[in-house]
C-alpha cells in the first residue's frame, strides 16, 4: 500500500526498495528509513518484528562473503498431475524470483568452515515443498553425510505443495530418511525455523534436526488457526504457534535474533565438529 505520493510503503513481509525512501513496519506501523531497515537486516528497530527475507538475502547475511556455491540449480518441477493452472503459477514464480524452486541449496563456508546449506524462500509459492524442494533437501543432507560437513537448513514454508499431491507428501518421508542418514554418520544437522515453518515441513525434516533454532515470533505449527477452528479446537493461548510458545514447550533449543544468527551458527558448528578444511 502506497501513501503520501508513493514515498511511504507498508511492508507486506517483503524486501524493501531503497528508492522508496521510507517504509512502514507491517507489525507496529511505525515509519522506518529504508536504508536503516536494510542495515538492520529487515528487522524493525522499534518493535523487533522480523520481516521475511529472500533466500539469496539470507545466504548473503549468514555465510562467508562469496563462499556460497549453488548446487542442483537445474532441477525444476513439472506438472505430473496436470493440476489446473499449476504450470502457469509455477512459470510466474520462476520468472519473478529468478530461480527454479522455493529452495536454494549448495555449499558455503561459515567462518571458514565448510557447511552443506539449504535455504527456503517463502516468496516462491509460499515456500511449498514439492518434489524438487524435497529432492534438494535430501541432497543437501546426503552431501553433508558424505562429506562430513555440518548441514544447516533455513525453513520457511507453508507446507507441502498441494498441486503435486501424493508426490509432494512423499517428500516428508524422503527428507526425514536423509536426516537419519546424517545422524548415523555422526554429522550435525542444524535447522533454523523462520516465519513461517508449518505443516509438512515441520512434520518432517525440520523437526528432526540435532539442534533447532528459531527467529523471534516466527509462526510455527502444523495446521493454521483457521483450520484448527474448523476442526473444533477450543481456545488457545495468545502466543500459540509462535517460536516463543514452541520454545517454552521444549521443541526449540533457542530463539535467536537475526543479528545474532551468524555468530550462533558459527559457535554451534565449531562445537559440533566443524573445521576449516
Amino acid at each position: 500500500m502506497l501513501r503520501a505520493g508513493g514515498i511511504l510503503t507498508l511492508l507486506s513481509n517483503r524486501e524493501p526498495n531503497k528508492a522508496e525512501g521510507f517504509l512502514q513496519c507491517a507489525n507496529c506501523k511505525k515509519i522506518i528509513f529504508s536504508v536503516d531497515f536494510e542495515q538492520n537486516l529487515s528487522v524493525c528497530p522499534y518493535c523487533g518484528h522480523h520481516h521475511r527475507l529472500s533466500a539469496s538475502k539470507r545466504i548473503e547475511i549468514t555465510f562467508d562473503a562469496g563462499s556460497f556455491q549453488e548446487a542442483d540449480r537445474e532441477l525444476a518441477s513439472v506438472n505430473p498431475l496436470e493440476f489446473p493452472e499449476y504450470a502457469e503459477k509455477l512459470a510466474a514464480a520462476v520468472e519473478k524470483q529468478e530461480t527454479n524452486d522455493s529452495l536454494i541449496s549448495g555449499a558455503a563456508k561459515l567462518d571458514g568452515m565448510p557447511v552443506s546449506v539449504a535455504v527456503s524462500d517463502f516468496h516462491f509459492m509460499g515456500g511449498s515443498m514439492g518434489s524438487v524442494n524435497g529432492e534438494k533437501i535430501t541432497r543437501t543432507l546426503e552431501r553433508a553425510a558424505d562429506s562430513g560437513h555440518p548441514a544447516i537448513i533455513f525453513c520457511a514454508s507453508g507446507g507441502a505443495r498441494m498441486q503435486e499431491g501424493l508426490l509432494s507428501l512423499m517428500q516428508m518421508a524422503k527428507t526425514t530418511a536423509a536426516a537419519q542418514r546424517c545422524s548415523k554418520a555422526g554429522v550435525p544437522y542444524v535447522a533454523v525455523f523462520t516465519d513461517p515453518t508449518m505443516a509438512g515441513v515441520l512434520a518432517s525434516y525440520a523437526s528432526v534436526a540435532d539442534v533447532i533454532l528459531a527467529e523471534p515470533k516466527a509462526l510455527i505449527g502444523f495446521a493454521g488457526l483457521r483450520v484448527s477452528k474448523q476442526a473444533g479446537v477450543g481456545k488457545v493461548p495468545d502466543d500459540f504457534q509462535t517460536a516463543e510458545f514452541t520454545f517454552n514447550h521444549g521443541m526449540i533449543d533457542r530463539i535467536v535474533p537475526r543479528k545474532e544468527m551468524r555468530s550462533v551458527l558459527i559457535q554451534l558448528t565449531k562445537m559440533l565438529g566443524g573445521s576449516p578444511i
